[in-house]
């Protein structure tokens, strides 16, 4: 990928940018903090990093931040892992998310969407009301501040109702999608023990309805420190024995009442894809996520009341937790449950259009198999409200940019393109969208304010234009405040902190442009190193999936016992599709071609299917460890997989190639 070329694919126009949140808020920083008034966001960027305290400070006047007892000062202890974020103060998330019920009681703080896309609203009195109900009722059942309440939980509003009333009473949240089996929720769930379980007797996806009431006696079965289970009938099954209902829970018209906690309290508990060894159980605090997500969605999204948030995502990846988030700024979200795709590929675009969002946010994947299908979203749907799209979960590879941008450029549209990236680590960006910055085929557009993001070699050197390791050389308020039973802080280290002593490595290989972009190539971990040269699995993807027959593909570099190094490249086919010698040809040629002859694999495998883990992303270094020769239970954990019968094909391959 060329970072040569400097010709924009959109830049916003003055309009856009006079009206744009984080314009008023460097002029007011400007004035308040001595922020720089000129040089727009680089000039911002620059000191949001250089006078980190201050930066952060201004974003908690900015937003109105409500404090119950003041801080002693904003940072405490800069060393990573452990920086102490606001020590002394005390705040309630919760209470920030349901602010907005104070002046605008009767307007949508949520719209509910299922697969007949019809939007169902649910108002902020009604969130408060429901949320200050079933906190009453979690007080009642004995939940204290600390004790952990999950969800096995479909995109519902109940889930949302479900976290909110966690927080308010200083709880600590977690939760798995429906669509987990039993064996992945309780790797996760057992290792925080839960004393609340909410749950669903089923869900409905791709017009079929899908019973989980087994899986749920199960979870009771194995979750001995659960004292009670909350039962929402989606389908309209009576509670199980023992079971409380949820409608009991929910029906008063009670005040919340909001534990002010500290500002390090445990907000919620998320898990890593952890595709070997148990999820590692990642703890953010109430006021770190409240902070970085009011600059990440108030500044960096532009958004705030009048807005419609809308990401595709479910309860089992942080995106859920990001779009929940939406409320802190007084935007409505949309919640959908149900697949992607029904009861055709353009089923997103359609709920955007009935939802009137404003952002709309969704896979990378989602867009090129839009792109694939002949999709016309501009032209098919009303997106007249759609000012941004955003993507995640992968990068957008160039022609996805391309595709998007034309197809919105056809109806006379201004279309903001945003593909961002962050993690699960820190439930918000590293880089990714500015309103007030143009946007270049295939990039994320900058750094986020507050994130000392650098592009490192192996010795610590930093790099421009040259692809290195995505390094973070200053603290963030979401980091982790500890992983669950990790009480020597060990496994923490190890994840982030081994190879650069007090630097934050987040394990992707990352370009730094020198106009200030960022590219994003892939996982380091699994990093492709051809004849010394270091390359990412994104590039390749990026190429062979614009090819009509090939529906998904997995790359994989493996050294071999004898020095060797062998790249296979496994393709799933689109139906009907044939890996002739046709097909061989082309394949490698598009790589050559558009990438280097060092790209070219070694083989060409047709496969069954591509594993993924159970957020969606392609198992890169199972795979290869498989290859390998390592055993399956040792390679993988099996819960973490999309589709475990579609590593038997790689474990025989091993096999035959030893």
């Amino acid at each position: 990928m060329s970072t040569a070329n400097p010709q924009p694919l959109w830049q916003p126009d003055p309009e856009r940018i006079a009206k744009a949140r984080i314009t008023r808020f460097q002029a007011w920083a400007a004035e308040h903090h001595g922020a720089p008034a000129e040089g727009g966001y680089p000039a911002l960027h620059r000191w949001s990093v250089d006078q980190l305290d201050t930066f952060w400070k201004a974003v908690t006047e900015w937003f109105d931040v409500r404090f119950s007892t003041p801080y002693a000062r904003v940072l405490d202890d800069r060393a990573m892992p452990g920086a102490r974020w606001f020590p002394g103060a005390t705040l309630n998330y919760a209470e920030h998310a349901l602010r907005a019920a104070a002046d605008r009681a009767g307007e949508p703080a949520l719209l509910c969407v299922d697969e007949t896309h019809e939007p169902r609203p649910v108002t902020w009195s009604e969130l408060r009301r429901q949320v200050g109900s079933l906190a009453a009722g979690l007080r009642a059942l004995g939940v204290r501040p600390g004790d952990r309440v999950s969800g096995y939980l479909p995109n519902i509003p109940q889930a949302v109702v479900a976290l909110l009333a966690t927080a308010a009473v200083g709880a600590v949240w977690t939760s798995c999608a429906p669509d987990f089996g039993a064996r992945s929720v309780l790797d996760r769930f057992q290792q925080v023990e839960p004393v609340v379980l909410f749950t669903v007797d089923g869900y409905r996806y791709g017009g079929k309805e899908h019973d989980r009431r087994e899986i749920v006696a199960e979870l009771r079965r194995e979750l001995p420190t659960l004292r009670a289970v909350v039962h929402i009938p989606l389908l309209g099954t009576a509670a199980p024995e023992g079971a409380l209902d949820w409608s009991a829970l929910t029906a008063g018209d009670t005040e919340p009442v909001y534990e002010q906690v500290p500002f390090d309290h445990p907000l919620w508990v998320l898990y890593s894809s952890g595709t070997t060894g148990l999820p590692k159980a990642i703890v953010q605090s109430q006021g770190g996520i409240l902070v970085e997500h009011l600059k990440q969605l108030g500044l960096h999204c532009d958004l705030g009341p009048g807005d419609r948030f809308f990401w595709y995502t479910s309860t089992g990846w942080m995106m859920w937790n990001f779009l929940v988030s939406g409320l802190l700024t007084g935007t409505t979200i949309v919640l959908y449950d149900g697949s992607p795709g029904h009861p055709d590929t353009g089923a997103q675009w359609r709920i955007a259009e009935r939802t009137g969002a404003t952002l709309y946010g969704t896979s990378a994947a989602y867009v090129m198999a839009c792109r694939k299908a002949g999709v016309h979203p501009a032209r098919d749907y009303d997106l007249s409200t759609v000012d941004c799209v955003a993507t995640t979960g992968s990068p957008l590879p160039p022609d996805g940019f391309r595709w998007l941008h034309d197809e919105f450029a056809e109806s006379g549209a201004d279309l903001w393109i945003a593909s961002v990236s962050g993690g699960t680590d820190v439930c918000s960006c590293f880089a990714g969208a500015v309103p007030t910055l143009p946007v270049y085929t295939g990039e994320l557009q900058a750094p986020a304010l507050g994130t000392d993001l650098h592009s490192w070699d192996p010795s610590g050197r930093p790099l421009v234009d040259e692809v290195g390791e995505l390094v973070v050389t200053q603290p963030m308020p979401s980091m982790p405040i500890h992983f669950w039973n990790d009480p020597d802080g060990s496994r923490y280290h190890h994840s982030y902190f081994d190879t650069y002593p007090g630097v934050w490595r987040h394990g992707d290989w990352i370009t730094l442009t020198s106009r200030g972009s960022v590219i994003i190539h892939g996982r380091s971990d699994s990093t492709l190193n051809r004849q010394g040269v270091r390359m990412g699995s994104a590039d390749i993807y990026e190429v062979v999936e614009r090819l009509p027959e090939i529906r998904e593909s997995l790359v994989i570099g493996v050294e071999q016992p004898d020095g060797g190094y062998w790249m296979p490249l496994f393709v799933h086919l689109a139906p009907d599709a044939v890996l002739d010698e046709n097909l061989l040809n082309r394949v490698k040629q598009a790589i050559r071609e558009q990438l280097s002859p060092r790209h070219v694999p070694d083989e060409i495998i047709e496969v069954p299917g591509i594993p993924h883990t159970l957020t969606g992303k392609r198992i890169e270094v199972p795979v290869k460890r498989l290859l390998q020769g390592t055993p399956l239970e040792k390679a993988v954990n099996p819960g973490s997989i999309d589709n475990l019968a579609l590593l038997a094909f790689y474990e025989e391959l091993a096999r035959k190639r030893a």
